[in-house]
């Protein structure tokens, strides 16, 4: 043996696992509507199981809220409306900062039971939901004796009751971006969660008791797709806002054309992540995974369109595929994991209709070898290229850990492509040239562009889309205006 040769034990590192805890969580076995300042049963008594998606367990039985809560809802909220519009700012904004207070004292217990409801990983729950929510009280808080700043130096007045439905993907962050700014205005809200993740909004109505919110100024009206209907088209709700699907949001928005009610939408999305030759491509590659696999693809803006320049092409893909095999995938409360459980049957079904679509249609599927739990809906982080502009997997929302990567030459076919969509909710660009990145960013038909990062929100930035991707903003001073009419 040649002495001058070093030899070296070879060390393959891996994670123990780190489980967090669930035992210091007391939820209830059942959880009724919450009206008028406290938790009622359903007038129907109908009640159904919530399921963790990681275990297929049921967790907590929910109450399902029909046509008769949905009216006892909004007379509570009417009748609340006066009084608390009546308040001054200050005093609403006390309001808001204890709730985001009691977010933040509770943050552990709402984390853990935010991924065992939705399936994402913890250190998402723990990291950016729960500290996110908290932020958008405070933020509000801050806003609610200033609003004549926030809107030009106008007069305005709350708009009354609003009809808010948010989605499963982000349950306490959605409820919280529509919260905040409907109270801080001098609005009263009523809030229907999503069916499969009801849990965190309910926690939250506790936390609106334990702050002392007057009763009916916050419902929480868990339920189904009908219940959201039902809240849509009822008599004296002034205003509705929607997170969800563009099919929903058009099925609302024809629901109240005439009525006078005002509405905003936020909807689906098929997002570009832009990478060009001059980019930083180890960052880009960092931005890449977390635009697309960060809670399991299930994110409106995810970067689901990869555009790379032809020229490093091979190279970001090969980076790339090297950082999806290091991907965590499997229990969502172990603390070293990346990619957690899909929320729900329905959704790993549509998952695997398209990814099953894109195959068919040509393109070549990669998707990383792990071994998935046997109980659970799971689907392995997947990279798809040969990709043309006109597959089913370039073109509609696949809502799950999908990428599909398509290329370009020039900063023009760039553009071209990046807009060739009917959803316009977000972008990314990776360039280490400012001018290219905000020359870019101007031509893009998205609400929101990230410059060398991705899926970066703040609640002093406002967010929202054109197209099919809806309208109106939530977050920052432009998140106030849905809230408000103009008097003068």
């Amino acid at each position: 043996m040649n002495p001058s040769v070093e030899t070296r034990t070879s060390i393959v590192w891996d994670y123990s696992p780190a489980p967090e805890s669930a035992d210091h969580i007391r939820l209830k076995d059942r959880y009724g509507l919450f009206i008028d300042g406290d938790f009622k049963d359903p007038a129907d008594g109908r009640y159904v199981p919530t399921i963790n998606p990681a275990t297929e367990e049921p967790i907590a039985e929910v109450a399902d809220g029909g046509p008769d809560d949905v009216a006892a809802a909004v007379e509570s909220a009417r009748d609340a409306h006066p009084k608390w519009a009546a308040l001054k700012g200050l005093e609403r904004a006390k309001y808001l900062f204890r709730i985001a207070r009691l977010i933040q004292e509770r943050s552990r217990e709402l984390a853990v039971v935010e991924t065992l409801d939705g399936g994402k990983p913890l250190r998402e729950s723990r990291d950016v939901d729960i500290p996110l929510a908290a932020a958008h009280f405070f933020h509000y808080a801050g806003w609610a004796d200033k609003l004549h700043y926030g809107v030009n130096a106008r007069e305005v007045r709350p708009l009354g009751v609003v009809g808010q439905i948010v989605p499963w993907n982000f349950p306490l962050l959605m409820a919280a971006w529509k919260l905040a700014p409907a109270l801080a205005c001098g609005n009263v809200a009523i809030l229907k969660p999503a069916e499969t993740t009801p849990l965190t909004a309910l926690l939250l109505a506790e936390i609106c008791q334990e702050a002392e919110l007057p009763p009916g100024v916050v419902t929480i009206l868990p339920g189904d797709g009908s219940t959201g209907a039902s809240l849509v088209r009822a008599p004296g709700v002034d205003k509705v806002a929607f997170t969800g699907s563009t099919a929903v949001g058009r099925d609302i928005q024809a629901a109240l054309a005439g009525t006078g009610a005002h509405l905003t939408l936020e909807l689906g999305g098929k997002s570009a992540n832009i990478v060009f030759e001059d980019a930083a491509l180890d960052q880009a590659v960092e931005g890449i995974v977390n635009g697309i696999f960060f809670n399991q693809g299930h994110v409106c803006c995810a970067g689901s369109r990869l555009l790379i320049q032809e020229s490093v092409r091979d190279e970001v893909i090969s980076k790339l595929w090297a950082r999806m095999g290091r991907l965590r995938v499997g229990d969502p409360m172990d603390k070293n994991t990346d990619v957690g459980a899909i929320n729900s049957a329905e959704q790993l079904s549509r998952i695997e209709t398209l990814v099953a679509a894109g195959e068919e249609e040509g393109a070549t599927r990669q998707s990383i070898a792990c071994e998935l739990p046997e109980h659970g809906y799971w689907f392995a982080p997947t990279l798809f290229t040969d990709v043309s502009p006109a597959h089913r997997i370039a073109v509609e929302e696949i809502f799950g850990p999908v990428v599909s990567v398509l290329t370009f030459r020039t900063q023009a076919e760039a553009i071209e492509k990046a807009n060739n969509s009917r959803y316009g909710l977000a972008a990314g660009i990776w360039t280490d040239k400012g001018s290219k990145a905000f020359e870019v960013a101007g031509a893009l038909q998205a609400g929101v562009v990230w410059q060398n990062t991705y899926n970066h929100f703040d609640p002093t930035a406002a967010f929202g889309g054109y197209k099919e991707s809806g309208f109106g903003r939530e977050g920052g001073p432009a998140g106030l205006r849905p809230y408000l009419e103009v008097v003068r």
